[in-house]
């Protein structure tokens, strides 16, 4: 063979070797209700976490139940509007919210299904709440400049908002399928007339159940810590873990058969919510190849996690559901997470994350604690 042509050929199987595009196996796929459409609204903590507790149902019961997102955003407007007024305005409103806020929605209000409140008052259109989250706003934040006092009716004008654009929920009249009804805050479901808390006794969902763990080196490990961040309104807790055994509890959990919510930063421009992929490149320049192309990917260490959390550069912007694994032809394992963008985005709806990207950009993930290994519940104290 000519030498220059054996280079050359040498030299293209290097580069082959070292950029090709990705190819993925499926290595562990748990069971969920299909991908939908947040549409133009910020409630991916509500379609994140409900589609956590569907998947909840699918494991223990075997039952596939479409829950009403819509039902925890309506209910978690109202304990938000209430937060804030009594905080004088020293607090978050907005569209935003974190897996908790649905538990605690659950817990409060029960839940319902999707045929029993749909959350919009024309059922062929899609979701937006620009209009009313600015109509919410402007009335919390009246009542909090004239105080409530002398703006008694607040509660009101605020609950007509929410029936305005999200539809009213204890109506008798209101009917919302063919087989089901809603008529004076129950519901028909299966020919049993059941409340909303009757109907999550139904779904056998145990609220106990579910922790959400986080990994950051400003915490005690091991301890249970409010997280700052501007969506935890509720002053929700999180158990603080090492890193390592942060990630080592997503995989016992999926290996285990449990899913998890997952609360992660998609700000970075090696997030492709169009290619379905999520990657931390180790050198910057691989960013625009690396959604297309398998390169080599950072080192994340505890102190750089901590430092990208402190400067800002890692924030809690969107909220989804991890449901399994997927491997490359090099061996890189993946996380299949389940997006709330439809299924025209991403692959058919679904994002695969690399591990550092995990490493470094997940915020938290909210996991029944069965899920965890023996060694992290003794040392959580669960």
């Amino acid at each position: 063979m000519n030498k220059t042509i054996f280079c050359l050929a040498f030299s293209l199987l290097g580069l082959t070797g070292f950029s090709q595009a990705y190819e993925f196996q499926t290595i562990k796929d748990i069971e969920a209700n299909p991908v939908i459409s947040q549409d133009q609204t910020g409630t991916c903590w509500s379609f994140s976490t409900t589609s956590f507790l569907e998947a909840e149902i699918i494991r223990t019961t075997g039952k596939r139940i479409d829950l009403s997102e819509m039902y925890n955003v309506r209910n978690t407007y109202l304990d938000k509007a209430e937060n804030y007024v009594l905080r004088q305005g020293k607090a978050q409103f907005g569209e935003g919210g974190l897996s908790h806020d649905v538990i605690n929605s659950a817990r409060k209000y029960g839940v319902v299904p999707e045929s029993s409140f749909i959350g919009k008052t024309d059922p062929n259109s899609n979701y937006n709440h620009e209009k009313m989250e600015a109509e919410l706003e402007a009335i919390v934040k009246k009542a909090v400049a004239e105080t409530p006092k002398k703006y008694p009716n607040w509660k009101a004008d605020y609950a007509q908002v929410l029936d305005t654009y999200m539809g009213k929920f204890n109506e008798s009249d209101k009917i919302v399928s063919s087989q089901q009804a809603i008529d004076n805050n129950k519901i028909n479901y299966e020919g049993k007339m059941l409340t909303p808390k009757q109907f999550l006794a139904t779904t056998k969902l145990n609220l106990e159940d579910y922790v959400t763990v986080t990994s950051f080196t400003n915490e005690p490990f091991y301890s249970k810590f409010i997280l700052s961040i501007p969506d935890n309104f509720a002053n929700g807790s999180f158990y603080n873990l090492p890193l390592d055994e942060f990630m080592q509890t997503i995989d016992n959990a999926l290996d285990k058969g449990f899913t998890l919510a997952l609360d992660t930063d998609v700000s970075e421009k090696t997030f492709s919510g169009e290619k379905g992929i999520a990657v931390i490149p180790n050198d910057e320049n691989d960013s625009k190849t690396i959604l297309t192309q398998i390169k080599p990917e950072k080192n994340i260490t505890p102190e750089y996690r901590q430092a990208e959390f402190e400067n800002y550069d890692t924030m809690d912007d969107h909220l989804m559901h991890i449901v399994g694994k997927v491997v490359d032809q090099k061996g890189n394992q993946y996380y299949k997470v389940k997006n709330s963008w439809g299924t025209k985005s991403g692959k058919d709806g679904f994002v695969y994350m690399s591990i550092p990207y995990v490493r470094l950009k997940a915020i938290s993930v909210m996991v029944n604690k069965n899920g965890l290994t023996k060694k992290t519940k003794t040392s959580l104290g669960l």
